[in-house]
């Protein structure tokens, strides 16, 4: 079967064009509609052929590859329980619709993320941020959050962490189902997100039930991670290696998009 090659390296199977259609032509959804199962059923095996390259790691979705799930499974276990706190994934319940993306080094996995999106049933967060998640719901947004994020500290790097970051961003971008981004985050390490990506700290510090450790609320709305991916871009343009490398490339990621667009 024939792939879409970028510029840049950038490999997207036939696959990931169609959730453009789904997507964006013509689903016939409100900004205020909760889509059916079938909808996020379909935009979720249609992600599965997303893959690309940044800085040596190669960036692709574990969903419907049962190899990736196991491997991120350990990652996420021997990270967490290195540190003490009980194992992530063996308390949270997962759906079967949320993307899970890693990132690899010499087929290794050494970074992931999960993508909730709100389906009508909540997100994670919501066992302690309910009010001010609903606060955001309340004026029309509508939510995802990332969760089980873990990173190898011997194989991994902030550069693998831009990398799953990247594909979230490319994700909420190209399904345009999303408008703001939440993440339960230690308080340690709130601030290093909130320099980089734009979070902002919202709401009171408390114990996170699945992990049994101190946690923060953070959020970005969507409007607000395009605005610094775009001066990143401008700065990339003005200032070269200047700017913060660990930004969503622009270029990689329109790329992206226009090959999930066919």
């Amino acid at each position: 079967m024939r792939q879409i090659h970028t510029s840049r390296g950038v490999t997207c199977p036939p696959s990931v064009r169609d959730l453009a259609y789904l997507a964006l032509s013509g689903a016939g959804f409100q900004a205020s509609e909760i889509p059916p199962k079938q909808w996020f059923d379909e935009k979720t095996a249609a992600l599965r052929g997303l893959s690309f390259e940044r800085s040596g790691f190669q960036v692709c979705i574990a969903n419907g590859n049962e190899a990736l799930k196991r491997q991120t499974a350990k990652l996420i276990e021997r990270m967490y329980s290195a540190r003490g706190l009980f194992p992530y994934g063996m308390h949270a319940s997962i759906d079967a619709r949320d993307v899970t993306v890693v990132a690899l080094h010499g087929g290794e996995a050494v970074a992931t993320a999960t993508i909730r999106v709100d389906h009508g049933s909540g997100l994670l967060a919501d066992t302690l941020y309910n009010k001010e998640i609903d606060h955001v719901r309340s004026t029309g947004g509508r939510v995802c959050e990332i969760t089980q994020l873990a990173i190898d500290p011997e194989h991994g790097s902030h550069e693998a962490l831009a990398g799953v970051m990247q594909a979230v961003y490319v994700i909420t971008q190209a399904t345009k189902r999303v408008t703001d981004i939440f993440a339960e985050v230690n308080p340690r390490h709130a601030g290093f997100h909130q320099r980089v990506f734009g979070f902002r700290r919202v709401g009171m510090e408390k114990i996170c039930p699945r992990v049994n450790a101190p946690a923060v609320l953070l959020h970005l709305p969507l409007t607000e991670f395009e605005e610094r991916v775009a001066r990143h871009e401008r700065l990339m343009h003005m200032n070269g290696d200047r700017v913060h490398r660990l930004l969503p490339d622009p270029v990689q990621s329109r790329q992206l998009i226009k090959a999930m667009a066919g």
